[in-house]
């Protein structure tokens, strides 16, 4: 063995998502520790220079990769070895056209690694908690669930978990492994997001590209058939994009019936070697119930205390006892939404704070202090106040960027497609307590909905996760998440 070693370009990859499935960051305590290095070490070993060949080694094994398949042997190795793809099926018996024959359109999963790698969305170092629900969904997916549904307010981090999950299901995406990953991100309004389009893309992505398919029922089929038989990975983003329908029935509905039957092909099938990831903020109703073996939903709340000072651990942030007291309250009024924690702990940690959370309570804390005032008051019996002025949602500039914007585009989304819940919704915003069902849906008498409109709109809520169930001894009381009642409350003021 020489006397210095360096990594190659695809084994740093491996190590990257080896390091990321055990959640440490490029130059962690515990990977020094682990690997009996320092951090200025494991730079170097990240910049691809040349670093000791024992200390090469170790790093490789303590996040379980073999050094042999890091190591750049020689300027050639950083090139990964060709190897080829074959579909399950000729393009002929899958009923499919495509641009080129079948030995003609071979791609090398080599060539494809080395022009693409996987980019996750929203996963990153940051990532904190969720231990328990990633170490649950993960055996489901590993066993009989095929189709998972993550759902929660925009922000909660349905994206970042199922990407986590993802690298649970194949802890080292390497050549042979990135085409099993199929990525749709429905918030892209530049592709079309019908079946046969969507499709199409996945059969260029495979290496068969498709020319002018217009049998939608049997790309269906074809595509399932692929699905069942191959151990692909499928991620939906902001599936509720997909969705329609209208206040007599609801927004359950796909806007292409295509994509209810190619989710019922993979559910109905005896067996499936593949497995869907959705994260939605509206439940899509249309999927099977006689099939609820093989698919479950999970609902995404915040992040628990714990969790949540870990995530400001993260950024660096001093944790002394004054410092955890205020990031405690912050995170107590934010009910741990991962998104917005994450951007008040990048302000604190960046300029003009440094790091001082004590400067940044005393410039935005009397925002959380409003906020515990009212719950205070509402323990107190002045539960109802439609003149609390929150501004959780909008009381710095990246907040405004990075969470109001994203809130607001749901609400708009509900005033245009569902009125009465969106009138229901922002009236229910007085509320600064959990309260009987009735008192809800007393809100829109004055707006002369019937009790079933009224109803059906609150049944919309539900189905968007705009409000939460739940209960207190034996009764089952609806509450809104402050950052929730935040907007809903700005919106309140402006009801005709």
């Amino acid at each position: 063995m020489a006397a210095t070693l360096k990594a190659s370009i695809e084994g740093l990859r491996q190590v990257d998502y080896a390091r990321r499935y055990k959640g440490w960051l490029k130059s962690s305590s515990e990977w020094c520790e682990a690997a009996s290095t320092s951090a200025a070490t494991l730079k170097r070993f990240w910049r691809r220079l040349p670093v000791r060949s024992q200390t090469f080694v170790a790093i490789c094994e303590a996040v379980d990769v073999s050094w042999q398949e890091v190591v750049a042997v020689s300027p050639a190795s950083d090139s990964p070895h060709p190897c080829t793809a074959h579909p399950p099926r000729s393009q002929a018996e899958a009923g499919l056209s495509t641009t080129q024959s079948t030995a003609q359109s071979t791609v090398p999963v080599a060539e494809v690694s080395r022009e693409r790698h996987l980019d996750f969305f929203a996963y990153d170092e940051a990532w904190v908690g969720r231990e328990a629900v990633l170490a649950q969904l993960s055996e489901q997916l590993q066993q009989s669930c095929r189709l998972l549904v993550l759902l929660g307010i925009t922000g909660i981090g349905k994206t970042a978990l199922g990407e986590r999950l993802a690298i649970s299901l194949y802890p080292q995406w390497t050549g042979e492994h990135w085409q099993q990953l199929l990525r749709e991100n429905l918030d892209n309004d530049r592709q079309p997001h019908d079946f046969i389009s969507v499709a199409s893309r996945w059969w260029e992505h495979w290496g068969y590209p498709l020319e002018g398919a217009k049998d939608g029922q049997m790309l269906v089929d074809r595509t399932a058939q692929y699905f069942l038989n191959q151990p692909l990975l499928l991620i939906i983003d902001s599936l509720e994009r997909m969705l329609q329908g209208n206040e007599e029935e609801g927004w359950s509905d796909f806007k292409d019936p295509l994509w209810a039957m190619f989710f019922e092909a993979v559910l109905a099938a005896p067996i499936c070697q593949g497995r869907i990831i959705l994260t939605s903020q509206d439940f899509p109703g249309q999927l099977p119930a006689r099939y609820s073996n093989f698919w479950t939903c999970e609902f995404l709340g915040g992040l628990n205390e714990t969790e949540q000072l870990a995530l400001f651990a993260k950024a660096n942030l001093d944790l002394t006892q004054e410092s955890q007291n205020y990031l405690r309250r912050i995170g107590a009024a934010y009910e741990g939404h991962p998104l917005a924690l994450r951007v008040i702990a990048g302000e604190i940690s960046n300029a003009p704070f440094l790091g001082n959370v004590r400067a940044y309570w005393n410039k935005y804390g009397q925002d959380i202090e409003e906020v515990e005032t009212a719950i205070a008051q509402a323990r107190m019996g002045q539960t109802t106040s439609a003149r609390d002025h929150w501004q959780l949602h909008d009381c710095t500039r990246l907040l405004r960027m990075k969470v109001r914007d994203r809130l607001e585009q749901t609400f708009r989304r509900l005033k245009q497609e569902a009125p009465a819940a969106y009138i229901l919704l922002c009236e229910a915003s007085v509320y600064r307590c959990p309260v009987a069902e009735s008192f809800w849906l007393s809100h829109l008498e004055d707006w002369e909905y019937s009790k079933a409109e009224a109803q059906l709109a609150l049944d919309i809520l539900r189905d968007r996760y705009l409000v939460e169930e739940i209960t207190e001894g034996d009764r089952l009381l609806l509450r809104q998440h402050n950052l929730i009642r935040s907007v809903a409350l700005s919106h309140l003021q402006g009801l005709d």
